[in-house]
């Protein structure tokens, strides 16, 4: 071999070597690249998952709320004239003790008109749901309805821990106890 084909092939050897150079620098240039965008997809893939279950348990919370909204209002709506109702149950009171006495009394025009007056007043305010607990003597004392107001020896064995007396009526609005039925209990 010649010289200048010696000198050929060193410079066709460094230049395969020098090529060689770039191209594993390229490759780990390259890696370098291509590991990156990998690093940052799976970090963006990550971050849409925190986000996407962020959002899910933030409409989650929010349904909820709507719904416990939308039961609160109905039973405000249900419950909203209870003040109005319990300020009137002393006057459906008074116009049975009304009643009671004027029964006595031998006046049955007067009788008439204040039973019609009281009726259409119970009426109306059983139209807004108000309800008596019926409550009657005889009956078992239940403490999650009635309200003992005094205990007084049974008349009979048959009547101990029954309601003797009825002292006030009991009222409830809607399904609310708005006023619990004084008894009298037998021991």
């Amino acid at each position: 071999m010649s010289k200048k084909d010696k000198n050929k092939q060193a410079v066709a050897e460094e230049e395969v070597q020098t090529q060689d150079r770039n191209a594993s620098l390229e490759d780990s240039n390259k890696t370098e690249k291509d590991v990156e965008p990998l690093d940052s997809m799976e970090q963006f893939q990550k971050d849409l998952e925190a986000e996407k279950d962020r959002y899910l348990r933030l409409f989650a919370e929010f349904e909820n709320y709507k719904k416990r909204t939308g039961r609160e209002r109905i039973e405000l709506f249900k419950t909203a004239s209870q003040d109005v109702m319990v300020a009137l149950l002393p006057v459906m009171d008074d116009f049975d003790r009304a009643l009671k006495e004027i029964e006595k009394s031998e006046d049955d025009n007067l009788y008439k008109g204040v039973e019609l007056i009281n009726n259409k007043l119970k009426e109306t305010l059983r139209s807004k749901g108000l309800t008596p607990i019926e409550t009657n003597q005889g009956d078992v004392f239940d403490a999650e309805i009635h309200e003992a107001v005094t205990q007084i020896p049974a008349p009979s064995d048959a009547l101990k821990g029954k309601i003797i007396d009825v002292i006030e009526k009991g009222y409830t609005l809607g399904e609310k106890i708005i006023r619990y039925p004084k008894v009298v209990i037998g021991q």
